[in-house]
């Protein structure tokens, strides 16, 4: 894998972005990593809250510069912001090395050993039982599909520009009363914009799967098939816009697969607890998905 060359160094002499074919407000370049300061930037990160039409006004860079901007959510557990996220791209392999399905399968496999293994308890169960009821049993939980990887999901046809609609959805989050709070907008280098996690080392997602470049391979195939695009990233939490929502009960459910095996805490820790639910409430037609690890 050849090295992207890194553009943010320049902003360093000139914040203003004049170098890159940019107009900058005035912004902060974030180094800060798990393991020490990284040898170079890994984003360029606004200081003020971003606005409508900032997104749009910046995607500029990806042509420029290779830059792919993201929202930066400012909520309580967010702290200061990437700084002290942990960021962890030393410990994070390429995206390009991985492939989706075997990520998924293997994903959606272990949670079904998990879960169907004698005795499966966890402490403290019965007084959570007592308190909310009995969850969804396995079978209830993932039906219509088994403890057999279901396979990926056929692709569905764009209804919007990708980028145009990424830029919908940034300016929606952007435009006041969001649960990002007051997002900053960040400009990250990087291939393409489901390397963004993996670009910087994002660890949101590190009790579930402790090298995001593998979530990033499956970020690459909603890419191409769903015409997602990262629209923002939390502590925890990750969003996407999407330009080919599914657009049946059956091509949603296949969808919510997926999703499961992604993230599993946004249906077992979710609103929603079964995947049928989920794909109805939170798949079907849908323009973002989100997506929650604990």
């Amino acid at each position: 894998m050849a090295t992207l060359p890194n553009p943010l160094p320049k902003l360093m002499a000139d914040p203003s972005g004049r170098p890159l074919g940019l107009a900058l407000p005035p912004g902060t370049l974030v180094d800060a990593t798990v393991d020490g300061p990284w040898h170079e930037p890994l984003l360029w990160c606004a200081d003020g809250p971003a606005a409508p039409g900032d997104w749009l006004r910046l995607s500029l860079a990806r042509r420029t510069a290779g830059l792919h901007p993201v929202l930066i959510a400012s909520g309580e557990k967010d702290g200061d912001g990437p700084a002290g996220w942990d960021l962890g791209p030393g410990r994070t392999s390429y995206a390009g090395d991985h492939d989706a399905e075997d990520v998924l399968a293997d994903a959606w496999e272990e949670y079904a050993a998990d879960e169907l293994a004698e005795g499966a308890a966890y402490p403290g169960r019965a007084g959570v039982q007592e308190v909310f009821g009995p969850p969804a049993t396995y079978d209830e939980r993932v039906a219509p599909f088994g403890p057999l990887w279901p396979g990926l999901a056929p692709a569905a046809p764009l209804d919007a520009d990708p980028d145009a609609r990424a830029a919908e959805v940034a300016d929606s989050l952007t435009d006041g009363g969001s649960w990002l709070g007051e997002p900053r907008l960040a400009l990250v280098p990087a291939r393409r914009s489901a390397d963004l996690p993996a670009a910087v080392g994002w660890s949101g997602a590190v009790n579930h799967e402790d090298d995001v470049a593998r979530l990033s391979s499956v970020l690459r195939s909603w890419e191409d098939r769903f015409g997602i695009r990262v629209v923002a990233l939390a502590f925890d939490q990750l969003v996407l816009s999407v330009a080919a929502p599914p657009a049946t009960t059956a091509a949603a459910e296949a969808v919510a697969a997926e999703h499961f095996a992604f993230c599993p805490d946004n249906i077992t820790q979710g609103s929603h607890e079964t995947l049928r639910a989920y794909a109805r409430h939170e798949v079907l037609g849908k323009r973002v998905w989100s997506f929650w690890w604990d």
